[in-house]
């Protein structure tokens, strides 16, 4: 397996664990400032930064991606309530079973921290089975929400990529840091 198969192969996982394991991780009392870290130091190794002045202007712009990706993707998990600390009864549960009643599970902190204002008006608006009209305005403030985060990603992505290298910019774009 070639070295770019192999970054790309390491890239997914690292992101498919530090996105699906975020809250096993504090649960654990794991620390994911300690899982980010370890992501800059494959990415400094990965882009063969051997130039520390080098680093030090580069992992900035790194770190504001990584942010706006994690906003972007907190954004599009938002719907994904059971998956990233669900609300209600689990599927095939009652949810009088244990004298619940209409009480839901709070939410959990997860990788994407707290559920913006929009999604969180959205998602009341859902559970109060609110009219279409009301669920379609907080639908669409969702989505500009989105877009605007989608928006700072974009500025981020191309702020480092005008002062990556063609080689760095090929990893980077195999390793899930710019599209």
């Amino acid at each position: 397996m070639n070295v770019l198969k192999k970054s790309i192969l390491l890239g997914g996982c690292v992101a498919a664990l530090t996105l699906c394991a975020g809250n096993h991780l504090m649960a654990q009392g794991r620390d994911p400032a300690q899982f980010r870290q370890d992501f800059l130091d494959r990415t400094h190794d990965q882009l063969e930064i051997t130039n520390d002045v080098e680093w030090k202007a580069i992992e900035p712009m790194v770190n504001k991606v990584m942010d706006a990706q994690r906003d972007v993707m907190g954004m599009r998990m938002g719907g994904m309530g059971g998956m990233f600390g669900g609300r209600g009864p689990r599927r095939g549960g009652d949810a009088n079973a244990n004298g619940g009643g209409d009480q839901q599970r709070p939410r959990r902190n997860n990788f994407f921290g707290e559920p913006s204002a929009s999604v969180t008006a959205l998602r009341k608006a859902i559970d109060d089975k609110a009219p279409a009209a009301e669920i379609k305005t907080k639908l669409a403030a969702v989505r500009a929400e989105t877009k605007a985060k989608e928006a700072k990603l974009d500025a981020a992505q191309e702020e480092l990529r005008g002062v990556l290298t063609a080689r760095q910019e090929a990893i980077a774009v195999a390793n899930g840091l710019l599209k």
